[in-house]
């Protein structure tokens, strides 16, 4: 797995996510879903659990994570998955990417760490045989990935089989 080179501004350095991140990784999850939400497993069992997944997870090629870190603590996150496509005789790259669990932590939004973390995801999509990135946004997101040139689109189609 290669990973990106990290990127520095002036308080905050973005780099590549390793498992030794996992616990601190849990608890951001933890804390972007119990925000949009209550909470039904005890908050200790959930990072436990999304630790040791995070953990085998980022030993995979198939799973990366970037994160924004503040002296040493982790304060943003954003998860990418790699799909691979079936091999296509046409011109077309063989792999979309699929951006979740993009989260920073409230005191540390505003001041561009978002974009200094979408930008790090989408430039090394760009280095990769990757032909497109999907995501589903929040309202509150929506506006920086319009800025990053994202649009809604009319051909993908949804089915949610277990609603949440």
């Amino acid at each position: 797995m290669t990973a990106p080179s990290s990127t520095e501004s002036v308080q905050h350095t973005i780099r590549f996510a390793t498992p030794n991140d996992a616990d601190a990784l849990a608890q951001l999850r933890y804390a972007l879903r119990a925000s949009t939400g209550r909470a039904t497993e005890p908050e200790a069992e959930f990072i436990e659990r999304c630790s040791v997944w995070m953990h085998e997870h980022l030993q995979t090629d198939a799973w990366h994570c970037w994160v924004a870190e503040d002296d040493q603590h982790l304060i943003g996150a954003i998860w990418l998955q790699l799909v691979e496509k079936i091999p296509n005789p046409r011109a077309e790259a063989e792999q979309h990417a699929y951006i979740t669990n993009f989260y920073i932590q409230q005191e540390f939004r505003g001041d561009g760490l978002g974009s200094q973390l979408l930008r790090a995801v989408l430039d090394w999509c760009r280095g990769r045989d990757v032909h497109a990135v999907i995501l589903w946004p929040t309202e509150r997101s929506r506006s920086l990935y319009e800025r990053y040139g994202f649009a809604v689109r009319d051909d993908l189609m949804e089915l949610i089989l277990s609603p949440a």
